[in-house]
């Protein structure tokens, strides 16, 4: 089988006209498809240059084992099912993957050490479409990057950000002065970050062209409210720039990023623990509470609070995905998703948030006891589809267009099984994804991050387009 691979090898290479020494190289980092966007080809190399490598897993009676043909059963099912597949792996574990721009996204690990603070290009082949074969970018490339003394657990970009900080006081305020203070500097694009453990706020410089290192810049103190969990975070859309952040719901507060003020603080003695925060305009925003409670809050009208209980029973976790309408700026055009820990999805209608518009018993077998990761996003440009990870290894996609408003079990549209996969073997138990992120144009293009520090993305084939 050695000599056959090897030859196989050496003839998928010729096929490609590729030189051999830099295929060999690029599959084992598995970060790159150096056969010219030929995703078949390139999987096919990958699986035989790794039995290449660990001359096959075989028992002590010299048969196959049972890892090996799950390994085989995947391989054979990605040749069908991917545009695009590209890998990169972190030094440290992220849950955290963010956009800055339509190519660019910001990752950074949460380990207890000091952590990596990453901007990381897309490889642009992705990007390529038709002429993939003519594009030499074919890997992530770190554009920008830093260091954190803590763990990051949520990370948000504030779009749009251009103001001015004070340089000498940077670690405990952020302030807003005039542009002819000596002691300023400009803050082109920034990030808003938490550590899990408390309610601070930390501000990150992203750098420019003329600077690719991320400096933290400025800490947002809550000087009314404490944490040992840590905060959620959600930009806001319009105006200056601004966050929202909270730890429950009573504690919600939206802060001038410029000056540090509070714009707006909820003021109501809810001690529920938040578990997502989105705002759907310029003025109203969505909280979800870990016990699956959803509030409708209008910043305009601090007295107008509309509170949706999901119902069913106790000890079970919730967290939130919610999908704008981009042709409306009317926020009861929102669906709201809201996933529990018992793998049960909940769709609501903004317009009606009595009863739900739809719901599902999702087709997942938890692998893990904690609920950290769990995870529910909508795609932004694909009609019913959403995403759910944090029970397993795997990202399950879900068409939403055929559940009803009773509670039934639903297959997944389509299955990403790519963090399962180490260097040699096949890991079904270990495997855990920490999150997930939609492309926001691109319909079928997703980002994914797991426990071992890899980040994929993934273009999934549209089987009914592709049987057409």
């Amino acid at each position: 089988m050695d000599v056959f691979a090897s030859l196989f090898m050496f003839w998928l290479v010729d096929m490609a006209h590729f030189d051999c020494m830099h295929i060999t190289e690029s599959c084992s980092d598995l970060h790159s498809n150096p056969l010219g966007g030929n995703t078949a080809a390139y999987l096919l190399l990958i699986k035989y240059w790794r039995r290449y490598r660990s001359c096959l897993a075989v028992d002590e009676m010299g048969e196959t084992s049972s890892v090996e043909n799950e390994f085989d059963d995947w391989f054979i099912e990605s040749l069908k099912i991917y545009n695009n597949i590209h890998e990169y792996q972190l030094e440290h574990p992220t849950r955290v993957i963010e956009w800055t721009s339509e190519k660019t996204i910001c990752v950074a690990g949460y380990s207890s050490d000091k952590n990596e603070i990453l901007e990381l290009l897309l490889p642009l082949k992705l990007f390529a479409d038709d002429n993939q074969g003519l594009c030499a970018e074919r890997d992530f490339k770190v554009v920008h990057g830093g260091f954190s003394d803590g763990s990051i657990h949520c990370l948000k970009h504030i779009p749009g950000t251009r103001y001015i900080i004070v340089a000498i006081d940077y670690v405990t305020s952020v302030c807003c002065h005039e542009l002819s203070s000596s002691n300023c500097c400009f803050l082109l694009r920034c990030v808003v970050t938490n550590d899990g453990f408390n309610s601070n706020l930390q501000v990150w410089d992203l750098g420019g062209d003329d600077c690719d290192v991320i400096k933290r810049t400025g800490v947002l103190q809550r000087k009314s409210a404490s944490s040992d969990k840590g905060v959620k975070i959600a930009p806001g859309l319009t105006g200056g720039p601004c966050v929202l952040h909270g730890s429950q719901i009573s504690d919600i507060q939206l802060t001038e990023l410029a000056s540090g003020k509070p714009l707006y603080s909820l003021g109501k003695d809810i001690p529920d623990v938040l578990s997502s925060l989105q705002f759907v305009s310029d003025s109203v925003f969505l909280a979800c509470a870990c016990n699956g409670d959803l509030y409708v809050v209008d910043t305009r009208k601090p007295s107008a609070l509309q509170n949706n209980p999901v119902g069913g029973r106790e000890g079970v976790n919730w967290c939130m995905g919610v999908k704008t309408d981009l042709y409306s700026s009317d926020p009861s055009s929102c669906s709201v998703a809201r996933l529990s820990s018992a793998c049960q999805v909940v769709v609501s209608d903004l317009r009606d948030l009595r009863a739900p518009l739809c719901q599902a018993q999702l087709h997942v077998q938890r692998k893990t006891t904690s609920d950290d990761f769990m995870k529910v996003t909508w795609a932004p440009a694909l009609d019913n589809c959403l995403a759910v990870s944090g029970f397993d290894g795997m990202v399950h996609i879900y068409d939403t267009a055929s559940w009803r408003p009773e509670l039934m079990e639903f297959q997944p549209l389509f299955i990403h099984r790519g963090h399962m996969m180490s260097d040699n073997e096949f890991d079904t138990s270990s495997a855990v994804v920490t999150t997930h992120v939609w492309h926001p144009s691109r319909p079928r293009t997703v980002l994914s991050a797991a426990v071992d520090g890899s980040v994929h993305v993934w273009d999934w084939v549209d089987k009914a387009t592709a049987s057409c």
